[in-house]
């Protein structure tokens, strides 16, 4: 007998560890041989150097940032984006702001905040292996500072598939939460994202909605003042990972309407004034957490508020008598299908969301059923998907998001589509069978284009304009023969795939 109790208080904790999130884990260290730590993009770039910059330079001066990894990557097009340059002619600058003379940044800080506590362990690892005569360059440009940023890029992915798994868990089984995680990860640009290209600022942003999605459910319906505190917290760093994140705020925001509805009825004032002020307080708490990104905006830009760049794609609607608007969103319906011949390309349905990832549509479909379980969730997560798709549309000359693999801006709408398809699964009770090969199609669907993107350079070049889907289907097809005449490129010198090379 004394034995027993240790036997079975074992056995009562095995049985408590949740197999969803054993398999999430297990998934992601089987994939963790695909990370590509590298550096290279204009857009990669301008996330990363606010923490080069401020950690060594003290400044938000980027030029010799821009400079270094152009030198490092002449053919990234950081000398046409991002460096600072003088027409001869005219005298006309280019790539600095106006009104400050610094060189032009349009990403948001909240990469590199994320990012920064991987930083600053890559440097002390530098600097004890330079103790022990390693002679790694200690300046923030070396191979160390790189693997570190992009590492953490993949865990604060796997963060938020985690808490999307968590979500759906709430609705859903165990089962059909898993499916549905495993599948909106690995068939859509999430996986690229997370081990191909990971130095973006798509993790960030998916774990930051994640976790306030997450945590705000968990606080519903009473929410008590320091929880709020915590959710302006979290809201703050949210916004400052992408901008277009701070649509997620339209969750609580509507909620609380709501909620000021329902008590100005039954005319409760003092509760009224208790929900003002943990409200009140919410907002203090998120102008306080975007205070880095506040002063990034006057610093960089002279105003508080994204730069002239960025607004203009919002601002700029090319006329086009054949786009698929509404609202005031020129291209919304074209975010998610395009039927129309591309002008790049000249072929039908080239662009959107559902025939790059049709995942996401077959999500979209299930969350509806949400209607019995909670309609007032329902109609904000609608809301805030339906957000996300109008800005995306509301960019006149860059909706399609040609020159990046996949519809990347919708990869932080994942904890909607996880739900969705969870709720799809576990209602229509098909066999496993079943949601296994339809779950293998489609991710074979998505590695297949990312194997086109990343390996085969005729359709790399064709997929920055579109898709174009007699070659395509064709590649899909042949995409198994192909792959194993190039597996041991693919496994052992991936960098060979590049026209970029990651920096040394």
């Amino acid at each position: 007998m004394v034995r027993t109790r240790p036997i079975l208080w074992g056995a009562a904790r095995a049985r408590r560890v949740d197999r969803g999130l054993l398999v999430l884990l297990l998934t992601f260290v089987l994939l963790l041989p695909l990370l590509t730590p590298r550096l290279y993009a204009t857009d990669s770039v301008q996330y990363y150097v606010y923490l080069r910059s401020l950690a060594f330079d003290r400044d938000l001066d980027f030029t010799n940032e821009y400079a270094r990894f152009h030198e490092l990557n002449p053919d990234s097009g950081i000398a046409g984006a991002l460096l600072p340059r003088q027409d001869r002619t005219t005298g006309e600058l280019f790539n600095i702001d106006p009104h400050t003379h610094k060189p032009i940044n349009v990403a948001p800080v909240g990469s590199a905040i994320l990012w920064a506590p991987a930083f600053a362990l890559a440097h002390l690892v530098v600097l004890l292996a330079n103790v022990g005569g390693a002679a790694i360059p200690a300046d923030g440009f070396s191979t160390p500072y790189i693997a570190a940023i992009c590492l953490a890029s993949a865990l604060y992915g796997l963060g938020g598939l985690l808490l999307c798994y968590r979500i759906a868990r709430r609705y859903s089984g165990v089962w059909a939460a898993t499916a549905a995680t495993i599948v909106c990860w690995l068939a859509s640009p999430l996986l690229f994202y997370m081990y191909i290209s990971p130095p973006w600022s798509h993790t960030g942003g998916l774990f930051m909605v994640a976790l306030f999605v997450w945590y705000w459910l968990r606080t519903r319906p009473q929410c008590s003042l320091g929880q709020w505190l915590w959710l302006g917290l979290i809201g703050g760093l949210m916004v400052m990972s992408r901008e277009q994140l701070g649509l997620f705020l339209l969750l609580p925001a509507l909620e609380a309407l709501t909620n000021y509805w329902r008590l100005l009825r039954t005319r409760q004032w003092t509760a009224i004034s208790r929900l003002f002020a943990v409200h009140a307080a919410f907002l203090v708490v998120f102008v306080v957490a975007l205070a880095p990104q506040l002063l990034a905006y006057i610093t960089l830009n002279g105003h508080i508020g994204p730069s002239e760049v960025v607004l203009a794609k919002l601002r700029k609607v090319p006329p086009d008598p054949y786009a698929h608007g509404f609202l005031g969103s020129g291209h919304f319906w074209d975010t998610l299908v395009d039927p129309r011949p591309s002008p790049a390309t000249g072929r039908w349905f080239a662009h959107g969301a559902f025939l790059w990832t049709p995942v996401w549509a077959l999500a979209l479909a299930g969350l509806p059923l949400l209607w019995r379980r909670d309609r007032l969730l329902l109609a904000l997560l609608g809301v805030a998907l339906f957000a996300q798709v109008w800005v995306n549309g509301r960019f006149g000359t860059t909706w399609h998001l040609s020159g990046a693999f996949g519809f990347r801006r919708l990869i932080e709408a994942s904890p909607v589509f996880v739900l969705g398809l969870a709720l799809l699964i576990e209602r229509l009770r098909l066999p496993r069978g079943a949601w296994t090969l339809l779950g293998a199609l489609l991710i074979a669907w998505n590695i297949g284009l990312i194997f086109q993107w990343t390996v085969l350079g005729t359709a790399d070049k064709e997929l920055r304009r579109g898709l174009v889907w007699e070659t395509m289907l064709r590649h899909q097809l042949s995409l198994p023969i192909k792959a194993s005449q190039k597996l041991p490129q693919l496994l052992f010198d991936r960098d060979t795939f590049y026209e970029n090379k990651p920096a040394q």
